[in-house]
């Protein structure tokens, strides 16, 4: 993989899981800055579920205690994001940007924006899903419903 100078990605990063850390240790693999839009709490209130999802404070000090225990804290800026592209569109240094195959539509737009803007294009790094235990993608929606652990792991309901 190529490696960059700066790099982003952005979610709502809830119930931190292992196909969150697989986009976070993506960049932090590719790039030597990173920057992380996290959903704050306008944008969250559009989710599913949303009732059920951590405070952004919650949020971050998840992503931050991830990161202190790779020793990425000092490659990373934190940053709250209110809407589906975030500072993506206007930073001029940025390179490539990571998203799931979820979202990879949403990058595209972010390009489209930067083009209109006069900034470069990203290079679009694309992570497959990650699937549980039943085959099915990760999700934090999947968790909030109880389906699921944070690794994938089938949760067994007992009645």
């Amino acid at each position: 993989m190529p490696k960059y100078t700066y790099v982003c990605l952005g979610g709502t990063f809830n119930h931190l899981h292992k196909g969150h850390r697989v986009m976070i240790e993506t960049a932090f693999t590719i790039g030597d800055k990173v920057l992380i839009g996290l959903a704050d709490e306008h944008l969250v209130k559009t989710k599913e579920y949303y009732n059920l999802i951590e405070s952004y404070e919650e949020r971050k000090k998840k992503i931050r205690d991830f990161l202190a225990a790779k020793g990425w804290l000092d490659r990373v800026e934190i940053v709250p994001i209110s809407d589906a592209y975030g500072p993506a569109v206007s930073i001029p240094d940025l390179d490539a940007i990571i998203v799931s195959e979820e979202t990879e539509r949403r990058a595209s737009e972010i390009n489209e924006i930067r083009e209109k803007k006069g900034l470069k294009k990203l290079d679009i790094i694309v992570i497959k899903l990650v699937k549980a235990e039943n085959n099915k993608p990760i999700s934090s929606t999947r968790i909030r419903k109880g389906e699921i652990d944070t690794e994938g792991k089938i949760i067994k309901h007992v009645f």
